[in-house]
Order: C-alpha cells, then structure tokens, then sequence
C-alpha cells in the first residue's frame, strides 16, 4: 500500500522505469514509517507578547549611558528571545520607572503597563526580579489578581517558578515576604541615618525656612530674610499679640518665602522654630546645628516665655472679651428669654444658653424644648443657617432693596457677587465684629423641639450689604 501511495506521488511511470534514488526512497519509506511522521507540518505556537518591566528605587546613576534599567531591560529582553521557540515576541514600549520606591503602586511606568493589560495588549510580564515589580505583599496580591483576571503571565527573570501551582505561589509569597523585609530594614537604616546627622547638626532636606537659602546641602543666611524674620521677633515682643501681628504683617503686605500671606498659623510655626536661634531639631530634641542664627537667644527665649506663659490666659481674655453671639435674640418656643452662661472644669470654660425660667428655678414644661443648650453649637448652627439665607433668591432681592433706600446707586450685578462672597467675608471677621453683623442681620432665633427657627431682618441686611460695596479707604484716596 506505501509503495502503490509513493508510485501515485511519483507519477504513473512503471517501476522499471524509476531512478535507483527514487527506489532506495521508496524502500526506506517502506522500511521507516516515523520518517513519514516527522514530515507532517508541525502547529505553531501561539504569539506571546512580553512586556519587560524596570524599576530603580533611587536616581543615583541614572544619568549614565548603561544603568540598572538598562540592565535590567537587556537580561529579560535575552530570556525573551531564548522563549522565541515558544512565540515570545517583545512588544515595542518601554516601561522603566526610575527613582520610583517599590512600596507603592501609583507608579508612572506600572499604571501604565496595567492599563496595556486591561486592554488585552499584553501577555506575559517579564522582571529580572520578583522586588521590581513590588516589594509589599498586599500591593504584589493586587498585581496578580489583576494578571489572573486578564490571562496574564508573570516571570521573573532570576528567580523560576510556577504562580499556577499552590507550591508556586507558597514560593511567590516567601520571596515577597524577604522583599517587604528588605525593604523595611532599608527604611530603618535611613531613619537611623538621619537621626544620626541631625544629631550632628546636619540640614536634612526640604524646604529651607524663611530666612535660609540651601547651597552644598547646607543652610546659608539670606540676609534680607533674616531681617524680616528678626523685624516679626521684634514685633511680637512689642505686641504681645499674634493676631495684632498678623493684621500688620498682611496691611504691610508681607510674605512668606513661598509667596504666601502671612497667618496665625505661619507665624507661630516661625515664632517656635528654633532653626533661627541655630539649632537642629528631630522629633522634639534639640542639637547644635552647623549653620549660623539670625535671633538672638535671649529674644528667641522672651517670646517662648510669652508665648508659654500667656497662651492660655490670652485664649481666655479672648474668650471672656467676646460677646455671646445671640445674646437678646434667643428665645424658647414658649417665648422665655435665654441667656448666656459659663462654667468652668480646670481651666477650660464651658458655654451655654439657659432659659431664664431655669435661671429662676421655675418648672418648665417637660414637653417643652430644652433649656440649657451649649453656646457654641446653636450659634454654629445659626451662623450656618444665616450664610445659607444670604444666598436664597428672595432674600437677596429684599436685601438689594433694602439697601437702595440708603444708596440709590446700588447696581444688582455687584450686590449679588458681595453677597456670594459673604462666606468668605464672614470667616474674615474678628468675633466681635461677628457678633455686631449678626445683631444686624438676625432678628429672633426661637428653640423648638425640631431645631431653630432664624428669622432674618432685611433692613440690616441692606446694612451690612451697603458696607461690603462702601468703597475702601484706599480706593478713595487712588
């Protein structure tokens, strides 16, 4: 039958008349039937496309001609290449994250080889070592449970398994566990080194306060901000007072060194910062520090003493000068007056309305609302519902009305945009200034069982609108 198939494939002719090579063809396909076999077209492998994956921790390095991405991208290109058999093809982009931790996902390079995943153009992720890809064992869960969702394979260069078996991913989750290890002790080890410079007195990076300038890692003077930093010292000494000093320092216009306005805030942190008087701080102690002061200590140690000493009984004084919000405008739903009290616990002061039938010790109703209610939490609440009425289109018409009785002139176009900036005006206010804008603006705030009721007076609205749009001093004066 093989010799009759062989005479088809060679012709018709009679066997007497083949050449001897085609006799010793047919004799060995007659006498080997495997040779046959291995003719048979063999199927070819599926396409593999292999995205190779680099990352370097830090930039050191990075500059050069040949560095660790490199590196890194030539090896798992290599490995590529010896999987050609099997149908690994790179694909064309590069993804190289440099000076990138592996302790976080929100990588540039990474976010942007998941997304060629979620589009199906990847299938195989090649890294020269499992810690490229990521160094925190929740973050790697992730990674993988992304690569299964999508049929994605992942290999690691220098380190061989299987994350289709139990065994490997057993394997997968150790090297991970040495990887989030490593990683740790790195994070100690520059902590400690740190803590040890600054022991030393060593400028450690980041922004340079205000009055310094960086030059060779190292904090130099930079003597026009050293004398407004030596003029705010001064000032406070004067003053006494951070807000008095504020409220100056913004007339004046001053600023940061980043531009900024100054605040309360901004200048506390500067009034503490004992950067100026020379010294290196971490976490709470105090080194002698390699740069020069531009505050004498004994100043620098007056305005501690004031700050120490009087924080408490300013915030008090502040406390005690500022008039009860709603004093006169609150009442109970049965009409009694409530008044505003205090007790204090230490030295912290408590603040409430009482209805004045609790005052005098009378029985109230028990169905009635409550009669003792904290101060600064209706007065939050009624402040809230003030700046949201502002803003609602009837009171708005009423308070333009009301406010072209006092000045004809008023266009509707600028009163609205004042008061849709009345949020930010009010935050602006001092609390005693507060306290007169809302005698003008709320005529009665009645406690009931479901919350308050504001009842607003218009008129004093026109007020305090004619006093947004007045023109300022300077405006005059220009």
């Amino acid at each position: 039958m093989e010799g009759a198939e062989v005479q088809v494939a060679l012709g018709d002719r009679p066997r007497h008349h083949w050449h001897p090579l085609e006799r010793l063809a047919v004799f060995r396909h007659a006498r080997r039937p495997e040779v046959a076999a291995m003719n048979k077209v063999l199927p070819m492998p599926r396409r593999q496309r292999c995205a190779v994956y680099t990352r370097k921790s830090s930039e050191e390095g990075l500059e050069q001609e040949f560095n660790s991405l490199d590196a890194q991208r030539e090896a798992c290109q290599a490995y590529v290449m010896s999987q050609k058999a099997e149908g690994w093809v790179l694909v064309p982009a590069h993804y190289d994250d440099g000076g990138v931790s592996g302790g976080t996902l929100e990588r540039p390079a990474l976010q942007r080889l998941l997304a060629d995943i979620e589009a199906g153009r990847v299938d195989v992720v090649v890294v020269y070592k499992i810690d490229r890809l990521s160094r925190s064992l929740m973050d790697f869960a992730k990674l993988v449970d992304i690569f299964d969702r999508h049929g994605v394979t992942f290999v690691s260069v220098t380190q061989s398994f299987n994350t289709t078996t139990s065994m490997g991913r057993l394997t997968l989750n150790i090297l991970l566990s040495f990887a989030q290890f490593e990683r740790e002790v790195a994070g100690e080890r520059i902590r400690d080194k740190i803590a040890a410079s600054r022991r030393r007195g060593m400028w450690m990076g980041g922004h340079p306060p205000l009055g310094y300038d960086v030059k060779d890692r190292k904090l130099v003077v930079n003597e026009a901000e050293a004398a407004l930093v030596r003029h705010i010292f001064e000032r406070f000494l004067s003053l006494g007072s951070v807000t008095l000093l504020v409220r100056e320092m913004q007339a004046e216009g001053r600023c940061t060194k980043r531009g900024r306005p100054f605040d309360k805030g901004i200048v506390y942190k500067l009034l503490n910062n004992r950067v100026y008087v020379g010294e290196a701080v971490h976490k709470g102690t105090s080194y002698p520090g390699e740069h020069d002061g531009i505050v004498e200590r004994e100043a620098f140690d007056k305005v501690q003493a004031i700050l120490a000493a009087n924080g408490r009984t300013r915030a008090a004084a502040t406390r005690s000068a500022t008039p009860a919000l709603l004093k006169g405008l609150i009442f109970t739903e049965a009409g009694r007056a409530m008044t505003p009290t205090h007790t204090k616990k230490g030295t912290r002061l408590y603040r409430y309305y009482v209805s004045t039938d609790a005052i005098r010790g009378r029985d109230a109703d028990e169905t009635a609302a409550p009669v003792r209610l904290p101060a600064d939490v209706v007065e939050t609440a009624v402040v809230r519902e003030v700046r949201r009425l502002v803003r609602t289109p009837e009171i708005v018409a009423q308070a333009i009305a009301a406010a072209r009785r006092e000045a004809p002139d008023v266009e509707e176009s600028e009163a609205v945009a004042a008061l849709g900036c009345f949020d930010e005006l009010w935050a602006s206010l001092f609390p005693a200034e507060q306290a007169r804008i809302v005698k003008l603006l709320v005529a009665r705030v009645t406690v009931t069982e479901g919350g308050l009721a504001v009842d607003l007076r218009t008129e004093g609205l026109g007020s305090v609108l004619c006093e947004i749009l007045a023109p300022k001093p300077e405006e005059v004066t220009a």
